[in-house]
């Protein structure tokens, strides 16, 4: 698998910093690795770089209107996971969710676990809402017997979408399974400071306001809920390497991407002058950036359906008193 330090290596060849065959020394290695990791921090601010979404799952807290996101599991109303698995070697397995989600990007802690350990990358399990049970890959290899595992999600930038997910009942009793999801509104800081009433009480949030601060973000729901499961759905973080010897985990073409984006920020740093050196990688840089956004693309919705289970129009669940003719 490809390595910060082949891609250092072979960025360094294109500028010709290196003969073919040639190593980077350690200076110069660590220089542009500190250069790498600032690219890949860059990227996570381009939503079309972003190749994956997170999604967090929450449980509200009756009356509880503020909850806090990112590292720090301490915290007041502190949005985190908790499933039970085991570790052997870089592999994690999921049996249960106890609460929350599975998310790639996730930090974990638990009895025996290494601290700073990541998920890096989903196997067999899915994460977010289907098929959290399965495989992961994670940053630290170890070994880990089977234990109740907390983690905290990234502090994501930015929230692109939320629902809101309400348990049915029959005769008073919850269904298994069953739920009802709508729609939350997410608002920004002009909008939400117009709610004249933000502790208003309600049977579920209609809406969202998400603060990110420097280290964790603060999200504020409206109105003040009874009931009911959050989802929000964010941009995966790319995440810092930690050596220069650790594994690379991108989809297709990310390599290319980091090799030609390297190699034209380090010219400077090597004194490149050379114009048609530099518009060639200049083009190969921006050609391998504008591929990855192509198929990071949202596609364009060319259809909506109006029928009410899909919340197409259904404001809430009034439509089940009616059966649905109004």
């Amino acid at each position: 698998m490809t390595k910060p330090i082949d891609i250092i290596s072979r960025a360094l060849k294109d500028i010709g910093a290196l003969e073919g065959g040639e190593t980077p020394t350690p200076d110069a290695a660590q220089d542009a690795f500190d250069m790498m990791n600032d690219l890949v921090d860059q990227w996570s601010n381009e939503n079309m770089m972003v190749f994956n979404v997170t999604e967090i799952i929450f449980p509200v807290i009756q009356g509880q209107v503020q909850y806090s996101l990112g590292p720090f599991p301490q915290t007041t109303n502190y949005i985190g996971a908790s499933f039970n698995g085991s570790i052997s070697g870089d592999i994690l397995t999921v049996t249960t969710v106890n609460s929350g989600a599975v998310a790639q990007g996730q930090t974990l802690s638990g009895g025996g676990i290494i601290a700073g350990t990541k998920i890096t990358l989903e196997l067999t399990g899915a994460g977010g809402n289907v098929i959290q049970a399965g495989t992961y890959r994670v940053s630290i290899p170890q070994t880990v017997a089977a234990t109740t595992i907390t983690a905290n999600y990234q502090k994501p930038l930015n929230i692109d979408s939320a629902f809101v997910r309400v348990n049915t009942t029959s005769n008073g009793q919850p269904i298994t399974g069953g739920g009802l999801d709508y729609p939350i509104s997410v608002l920004s800081l002009q909008d939400y400071q117009l709610i004249g009433l933000k502790t208003l009480n309600g049977p579920w949030p209609k809406a969202v306001y998400y603060n990110p601060n420097e280290d964790s973000g603060n999200l504020f729901l409206w109105p003040s809920p009874s009931q009911g499961e959050v989802h929000l759905f964010a941009n995966t973080l790319f995440t810092r390497y930690g050596s220069l010897y650790e594994e690379v985990v991108l989809p297709q073409g990310y390599s290319m991407a980091l090799r030609w984006c390297l190699a034209e920020r380090l010219m400077p740093m090597y004194g490149k002058a050379n114009q048609t050196q530099i518009a060639m990688i200049q083009q190969y840089a921006a050609q391998a950036k504008a591929t990855l956004k192509r198929t990071n693309m949202s596609p364009l919705q060319v259809a909506r359906y109006p029928d009410s289970l899909l919340t197409g129009r259904a404001k809430d669940a009034g439509w089940i008193l009616s059966g649905g003719f109004v």
